[in-house]
């Protein structure tokens, strides 16, 4: 009987694991998330490059910040279109929401631009603001519309907000899935089989299959949890934004919540040489968090 006791403790042990039940497994009891600056407008949209530089924007300030894995700010671009969400592709591009004029951008690790896209059937996008690459090059966007300041139009011109994808090497986006409120944050599997994709305005996540084509099939509700950014970890487990970074395992439970002691915590990605260290937006401050497990975007 004793026998049989252990050997269920360690099937129940390998379950929690895999599906990240228990937070020890993935940070270290006590841990907090440390401030890396607090010098910004309004930050969002971190991108981490493989050698695990961290990119993000200041988009009051229409700035791109560089946060390197020796612990240096820099500017990486001024005059950054008005980035929003970001990440990068194989060759080291920055992918990037720049809804200044409402286009998506790809920008060189020199700093060159070019406008991937500026709308979706001759209108004009409502607002890019986030974007996921999934491995073959392909483009998820999301676009919610929230009216800027910046903007000389006060109203959308495409009706609904709406998730669309760009095909490599393709200058249209399809439309993929027009089912949203208000759609927002984004992530996909490191195989590129499923996508995770934020209804903030519905306060609901949801995961899909990715096809070979890049059309989704079998949507469902993944959690009732709205977000604004998002990331995943090796383990699957998917960590929303907003007040704070709440943890999901793969089958949409709550197994963890990281305070930010700031007002509103925006987005987030995996970072650092061994991918194992938080980096976290949070209305005007950039903080990090260590982690026992490494992320996979």
């Amino acid at each position: 009987m004793k026998k049989l006791s252990l050997i269920l403790f360690s099937l129940v042990a390998v379950t929690c694991k895999a599906f990240g039940q228990d937070t020890t497994s993935l940070y270290n009891a006590g841990t907090k998330a440390v401030l890396v600056a607090k010098q910004f407008a309004f930050t969002e949209g971190p991108a981490v490059d493989k050698q695990g530089n961290v990119f993000f924007t200041d988009q009051p300030n229409n700035k791109i910040w560089k946060y390197s894995t020796d612990g240096k700010l820099s500017v990486f671009m001024d005059s950054a279109g008005r980035s929003n969400g970001m990440d990068f592709d194989s060759k080291g591009n920055l992918i990037s929401c720049a809804d200044g004029k409402n286009e998506l951008w790809s920008i060189s690790p020199k700093g060159k631009i070019e406008v991937l896209l500026t709308g979706y059937k001759g209108q004009i996008f409502n607002g890019p603001n986030d974007v996921w690459v999934r491995p073959d090059g392909g483009l998820y966007i999301t676009d919610p519309y929230y009216q800027r300041d910046y903007w000389t139009h006060k109203k959308p011109e495409l009706d609904g907000q709406k998730l669309y994808y760009l095909a490599k090497g393709k200058h249209e986006a399809v439309m993929v899935d027009d089912k949203f409120k208000q759609p927002n944050g984004i992530v996909g599997t490191a195989d590129g089989k499923q996508l995770f994709v934020a209804d903030i305005g519905d306060n609901k996540t949801y995961r899909y299959d990715i096809n070979n084509d890049g059309s989704l099939s079998n949507k469902m509700l993944f959690t009732s949890q709205g977000s604004d950014g998002m990331t995943i970890d090796e383990l699957g487990n998917i960590y929303l934004t907003g007040k704070g970074v709440t943890i999901f395992n793969p089958k949409g439970e709550k197994i963890g919540h990281i305070d930010i002691d700031e007002p509103w915590t925006a987005n987030i990605c995996f970072s650092g040489k061994n991918r194992d260290v938080l980096f976290i937006t949070a209305s005007k401050a950039v903080y990090t968090f260590q982690m026992k497990v490494k992320g996979t975007n």
